[in-house]
Parts: structure tokens; sequence; C-alpha cells
């Protein structure tokens, strides 16, 4: 359990009591405090992204008390997907207050198709991560062409914390019947 009283293994005993059965690799993306492209790199061999929108702007309300910034406060807002040569994996969206990033680290998350824990690796960056949320979620239309499917979809929300201050928010996105094959 978190400080804030969230409890990773509770909230996915919760989704099962609700009647969706979690494999063990399902279980390790949602409840990780670690790099999830390392776990698809292992799992898949080495993964790519597709960067499907990348924007500047202000942070509104309920963004900026998120990431503990003034509203209006210049972020970046990306949405990548992750694959394994054009197999969509994972869905992710990300913000990120600009004000945190080296110029380096910025270049890389603005400007190439990295996996945001890539350029944490390369840069060396000490951080950790927090889960703020694990949920069922409906699919919207673009992931529902993304995906190729109407089912349910699995979620995580968690912050990427670096010298106590939020660096990153992401959002992770994945049908709930992906990542049920036992890799054993």
């Amino acid at each position: 359990m978190d400080k804030n009283g969230f409890n990773v293994i509770e909230e996915i005993k919760n989704i099962e009591t609700q009647g969706t059965k979690l494999s063990n690799t399902q279980k390790i993306l949602l409840s990780t405090d670690g790099s999830v492209t390392s776990i698809l790199d292992v799992l898949k061999g080495k993964i790519n992204i597709k960067t499907l929108k990348q924007e500047y702007g202000g942070a509104n309300d309920k963004i900026s008390k998120i990431l503990n910034i003034d509203e209006g406060e210049k972020v970046n807002y990306r949405v990548v997907v992750l694959r394994k040569d054009d197999t969509p994996l994972i869905y992710a969206t990300s913000y990120t207050p600009l004000k945190r990033l080296t110029s380096e680290f910025k270049k890389d998350l603005t400007s190439a198709d990295i996996p945001i824990g890539r350029i944490l690796k390369k840069y060396n960056i000490e951080s950790r991560r927090e889960i703020k949320s694990i949920e069922i979620k409906k699919p919207n239309k673009e992931l529902k062409e993304i995906f190729k499917t109407e089912t349910d979809f699995l979620s995580r929300t968690y912050q990427i914390i670096h010298k106590n201050e939020i660096l990153i928010l992401i959002e992770e996105i994945f049908p709930s019947n992906s990542f049920i094959k036992s890799y054993e």
C-alpha cells in the first residue's frame, strides 16, 4: 500500500471479483513499479513505439493539480502505441511538465519514437513509479481501431517521480484479452 492508501494487490483482486480473470503477465504489467518497456522486451523481443500525437499546451486545472504545477504551465502531451513490429501491445498517454526536463531528455521525448523507460535509462535518471489507479475501461473508437477489438481494456495510471517531483504522468491501456498466454 502506498502512502495515499492505494493498494495494487487489492485493486487487482477487486478487478477479478468483478469477473475479469487476469493472467500472471497482465498482473505484472498492471502492478510493476519498473519499466513496462523492459518487460515487453523480455516477453516479445525488442519493442518499438509509434507516436500518434505530440502536443505542447498549458496544463488545465485537473492536470495542473495532479502534476503539482501552476494552471497554464507548459506540458508535453504524448500519445504512443508500444508495438512489436506492427502489432499494437499497449496504448499510452503521458503528461510531462516541460520545466522539469533537461534539454536532452526533452529532445528525445519530443523528437524521437523512444519509450520513456529507455529515455530514463539513457540519462541515468533515478526515479520511482507510484501507481495511482488500476481499472477496467470501455474502449473508445480510437482504441477499437488500433487494437481491432471491442473487448474491455485494462488500464493503469502512474506517476514517475524524480527528485520528489512528478516528472511524468502516464496511463497505459491494453485489451483485456491481451497477454493471456503463459510465458512459462
